[in-house]
């Protein structure tokens, strides 16, 4: 008996271009159903990265804008202030947001900018083949540091949710992960929760999620999936690291 995969109105038809094992899809399918499920999608306008999901506006059923490397809160921002009735989100890789973007990404939670960030985190730079990431872990392999991170010459990894958490602009930041069933529910949840309080005017959300790159990692799709279990999520652990509800 042949199985029927439903697809959600907030992507379009168009193929995914990411290699086999990548959860990228994954979390372009939550991101779109969490849209649709609060009748937001109409309202949304997205902010494309350069990395991996470049891409991002031929799958997302709503507006998005093509941002330079690393501008995308920036961009975001802009966004925000000129359609104020609009939902704005990001959509951003490690390389992305944690290196080139550091300061726009910790500016824009200065500010409490109310817009929703997506962060996936794989642990490397994925497109352009393999590098050293700032989420790359200690001793991890990678083209850029063949005998593994030596934190002596390149310091420690950084943890995008713990360090913005201590913003006092930030309403809201979890890290999730897309390991397994269970967690992707978690992921859901939390990506939904970001989208609402956007449309609630409550402030910077940001969703982290730890995420596989099969290809770069030099694993098989199964094997990826584990090792984000068994390496990255000790590192990175899951949880709230900021949530502002009920404050006054």
């Amino acid at each position: 008996m042949a199985v029927v995969y439903s697809k959600t109105n907030g992507l379009s038809d168009a193929v995914l271009h990411y290699c086999p094992g990548c959860t990228h899809g994954i979390i372009h399918r939550l991101v779109a159903e969490s849209l649709v499920e609060l009748d937001l999608l109409e309202r949304a306008v997205g902010v494309a990265p350069v990395g991996c999901s470049v891409f991002a506006y031929n799958y997302f059923n709503c507006d998005v804008v093509q941002a330079p490397h690393g501008r995308a809160p920036a961009i975001a921002t802009g966004l925000r202030r000129s359609l104020p009735d609009n939902i704005i989100f990001t959509y951003q890789g490690d390389g992305d947001l944690a290196a080139i973007g550091t300061s726009e990404i910790v500016h824009a939670a200065m500010r409490n900018e109310n817009i929703t960030v997506i962060f996936v985190n794989n642990a490397i730079y994925g497109m352009t083949g393999g590098q050293m990431a700032p989420t790359t872990l200690p001793d991890q392999v990678t083209q850029t540091s063949p005998y593994g991170r030596d934190v002596n010459t390149a310091g420690y990894p950084i943890r995008v949710c713990e360090m913005l958490s201590t913003l006092d602009g930030v309403h809201y930041a979890e890290r999730v992960a897309v390991s397994d069933v269970a967690n992707i529910r978690k992921a859901k949840t939390a990506i939904k929760k970001a989208f609402q309080n956007q449309a609630e005017g409550k402030g910077f959300s940001i969703i982290e999620v730890l995420s596989t790159c099969p290809t770069n990692w030099g694993l098989t799709p199964v094997e990826s999936l584990g090792w984000l279990k068994e390496n990255l999520m000790p590192y990175y652990p899951l949880g709230v690291y900021k949530n502002r509800e009920g404050e006054a």
